[in-house]
């Protein structure tokens, strides 16, 4: 397997460390699944992304209860 390098912002490295520890996974085994999926064209829904994200800067999750969306959408 070949070494990589490259820059991250921190928010975004210490993202990656929260998620790796959340996971219980390696920095780099989460950086080649994010590669593979965009390879692959794989898409996640944008709430899973977005709850991700927030979850590893914030600790919060969003809320995922239908009735707590009362009739957005329709």
């Amino acid at each position: 397997m070949r070494t990589v390098s490259f820059k991250l912002p921190e928010q975004l490295d210490e993202a990656l460390n929260d998620l790796a520890r959340r996971r219980k996974s390696s920095r780099s085994a989460l950086v080649r699944e994010a590669i593979e999926a965009l390879a692959k064209g794989k898409r996640r829904s944008v709430t899973v992304a977005v709850d991700e994200l927030r979850s590893s800067v914030d600790g919060r999750r969003i809320c995922r209860r239908p009735q707590a969306f009362g009739r957005y959408g329709k």
